[in-house]
């Protein structure tokens, strides 16, 4: 049992004294602690929390209850308990009764909360008890029936620690089969939900067993999956008033005090289970309460205590030694874990100073900048600050073109994917779009010089791949046209003319698209720069006038020269696709002159086929009627002469039929066609690898490198020009000495509370080390 002032000696209960102010200013130290790291958006060390954990009916809110010594809460039969309720007790010595505040943020939404008045104030525990019952009766008709979001009461009191007890809905044994679907799908999800709340390593897990065999592991399933070793678990068996009548002999009993490592590791916190009852009963003045008061309620919980212990020394026939009478009732419970919490304040102690030292010495240097920059705010300091931050940050920006690692790839890089969706796709008139896997880099966070140079690969990429457009019959008919000084036709110009319109109109498209996305690309340099001006120690904060106008300048020149970059380009396009010149234009000559060699063979071989045909006409006509041997000598010579005339007569006929298939004939003949397809892809070709080449070249000469060379110099002349103006237009200097004021004020505030809190915590260090050299 727990020793009381009056059982111990003088100078042990003048120790007992000291700990207890001891750990009434710890309380207090910590309260100020975390109040501070609320206000200023810090970490501070969490204060210890207990995470109640059982299966429904456990009896998890009872056993809350009662350690707490009053009601609070919704208990009864079936799952009662639908949303986590965190109870954050503070130590107040001056609050001889419970002072409960619901906070924000509490109910179903912060709206309605706020509408009803409810979140945010004092309350009396009656009416959070009833808004407890509400908050279960609506999730009890929700089809969600649970939820994760807590419900969070803030307590002060005398009688109670600093701490955060979660009491966590009962976990659920489904029966299966598929009618139970629900059931089972609610099992998982509270499964789910009390896992996240005990998965935290400074949180203390309160597991609760109803049941007389450990084992039994129904609750501790679920807790090994977060805490293996049980080494942060308090293991609590409840409801042992009525386990007491099960047992029929006593070393089932001495079994069941004392469980075999075999069922229950030693590295159990607390190395053995504790033993709980909590009386039925609610507090109230209506005919259905019990008790009347909480006092009346604490009482019962020390009666019932009592009583477990006589019941268990009847069922032994012994007497019960001390270990075991401190593992058995609530208050035992409690101060054990009153003594584990006070355990953890006092060894996060140490831990906290050096913390506080940190926060202080940061703190000071902070004032310090502050104090230096308000000092400098005056023009010609002004003037020669602004200089320096424009050359920093020009040196920024060429280091990201040049390439560098600095920067955070996951908060500045783009994907592939990231970079089409923001900076547009490459796509034509088939929106045609290469696949990712197919483009080198293109899962991986790019900036800087090196999405540019991704940007423009997938630029050759795309636009190398494309094919010449498919030609119509009807298309080559309408280019044919008629000369103006014969009907005749020009298959050479019929090609030219479909060649170039299909590559202007093909390749336009794709020069816009390449621009706007290096333009993206180049836009996205200021951020960055600005984040590593940062990372080196220039307080950009003090410069945000100034940033903007750099941005603003720079978006300006990015855009003038992208714009006059592209105009270059497409005047170039315009002369590639206005006149055809053959030597520009006819790179794969081999390709072609093979296309003909087969087109002429083919034309001469239907040529000799017909020639043959004919003479072996003429031939036979002649044998009818003639005898080769009554043949004169003449006719003779004059036959050979034929022959070896025959050729040019052959090479002179081929002329005459291709001149009349193609110049004469404005039917579209297989051959025509095929020398208009051949001729067109030809030139279409020589224009993709010519605008492929000068559109690079440009995009390179008169985009990329101005941003490098000519920025410099436009910035500065930007700067000097602001100078001349107006100081505000750079700095806003009204603006930045008020809220440099209003920082260091805050500033000042703040050392002065760490300072405090650091002496406090250094007190307490020492008062606490004093006393254990005096136990």
């Amino acid at each position: 049992m727990a020793t009381t002032p009056e059982s111990l000696s003088p100078a042990a209960a003048a120790v007992e004294d000291d700990w207890e102010e001891a750990r009434g200013l710890l309380y207090e130290a910590y309260n100020e602690l975390q109040g501070l790291a609320a206000e200023l958006g810090g970490a501070a060390a969490p204060a210890p929390a207990v995470v109640v954990v059982g299966h429904q009916t456990d009896g998890k809110s009872a056993l809350v209850e009662a350690l707490m010594g009053f009601q609070f809460n919704h208990v009864g039969g079936g799952t009662k308990t639908r949303r986590p309720v965190a109870l954050h007790l503070r130590f107040n010595p001056r609050c001889h009764v419970p002072r409960c505040r619901l906070l924000a943020g509490s109910g179903a939404g912060d709206d309605e909360d706020e509408e009803a008045g409810v979140a945010g104030r004092a309350m009396p525990l009656a009416d959070i008890q009833a808004y407890i019952e509400a908050e279960n009766m609506r999730l009890e008709n929700d089809p969600s029936q649970f939820s994760e979001k807590e419900i969070i009461i803030r307590i002060e009191y005398k009688h109670c620690p600093n701490l955060t007890i979660i009491d966590t809905p009962g976990l659920i044994l489904p029966a299966p089969g598929r009618k139970n679907r629900v059931l089972q799908s609610q099992a998982c999800a509270v499964e789910t939900l009390v896992r996240a709340k005990i998965k935290h390593k400074e949180t203390i897990i309160l597991c609760l067993e109803d049941c007389s065999d450990w084992s039994n592991a129904t609750t501790r399933r679920v807790v090994m999956q977060v805490d293996p070793d049980l080494a942060r678990t308090v293991l609590v068996s409840t409801k042992l008033d009525t386990k007491i009548l099960q047992f029929a002999r006593a070393s089932d009993v001495e079994v069941f005090l004392h469980p075999p490592t075999c069922v229950l590791d030693g590295s159990l916190l607390g190395d053995y289970p504790f033993f709980t009852s909590v009386p039925s009963g609610r507090v109230g003045s209506c005919h259905e309460a019990v008790f009347r008061s909480n006092e009346d309620f604490k009482k019962a919980i020390s009666l019932r205590e009592l009583e477990d212990v006589a019941s268990l020394e009847d069922k032994l026939g012994r007497g019960l030694t001390k270990e075991e009478k401190n593992r058995i009732g609530v208050s035992n419970l409690r101060l054990f874990l009153e003594e584990l919490l006070r355990k953890r304040y006092i060894e996060s102690v140490p831990l906290i100073i050096p913390l506080l030292e940190k926060e202080h010495r940061g703190a000071t240097r902070k004032l310090l900048e502050v104090n230096q920059e308000i000092s400098d705010l005056d023009e010609a300091k002004m003037k020669e600050k602004a200089r320096l931050f424009h050359d920093s940050f020009l040196s920024k920006l060429s280091l990201l073109l040049k390439g560098m690692v600095v920067a955070p790839p996951d908060r500045f890089g783009e994907t592939l994917i990231n970079e089409r969706i923001n900076g547009g796709t490459f796509t034509g008139s088939e929106n045609f779009l290469i696949p990712n896997k197919l483009m080198p880099n293109a899962g991986m966070r790019l900036y800087g010089g090196a999405q540019y140079h991704r940007a423009m690969a997938e630029f050759r990429l795309v636009v190398g791949s494309i094919k010449c457009p498919p030609i119509t019959r009807e298309e080559i008919v309408n280019a044919c046209g008629v000369e103006d000084i014969h009907d005749g036709t020009n298959y050479s110009r019929t090609a030219c003319v479909l060649a170039v319109a299909k590559a202007r109109d093909t390749f336009e498209p794709y020069l816009h698209q390449l621009g706007f996305r290096l333009l993206y690309i180049m836009k996205r340099l200021i951020p960055i720069s600005a984040f590593l001006l940062e990372k080196d120690g220039e307080n950009c904060s003090s410069h945000d006038v100034l940033v903007k106008r750099v941005k603003a300048a720079f978006d300006r020149f990015a855009e003038s020269t992208e714009q006059s970059c592209r105009e270059r380009c497409m005047e170039d396009l315009v002369s590639t696709t206005r006149y055809v010149t053959w030597s520009l234009h006819n790179k794969n000559r081999a390709g072609l002159r093979h296309f003909f060699d087969s087109f002429v063979a083919q034309e001469q071989l239907s040529v000799n086929t017909l020639t043959a045909h004919s003479t072996g006409l003429h031939e036979q006509s002649s044998g009818f009627h003639d005898n080769k041997q009554d043949r004169p000598k003449g006719d003779f010579k004059s036959s050979n002469s034929s022959e070896s005339n025959s050729p040019t007569l052959a090479s002179e006929t081929r002329l005459v039929d291709l001149l009349d298939s193609t110049l004469w004939n404005r039917r579209l003949a297989p051959s025509s066609e095929r020398l208009v397809y051949a001729l067109v892809h030809q030139i279409f070709h020589g224009i993709k690898e010519h605008f492929l080449v000068t559109t690079e070249l440009k995009f390179n000469c008169f985009l990329l490198m101005p941003i490098v060379d000519k920025l410099p110099a436009l910035l500065r002349e930007d700067l000097e020009s602001a100078f001349e103006d107006d100081l505000d237009s750079i700095f806003d200097v009204t603006q930045l000495r008020h809220s440099l004021g209003q920082r260091r004020r805050d500033l000042e505030i703040e050392l002065k509370r760490i300072k405090r809190l650091k002496e406090k915590f250094a007190e307490i260090n020492k008062k606490l080390n004093s006393l254990q050299v005096r136990q």
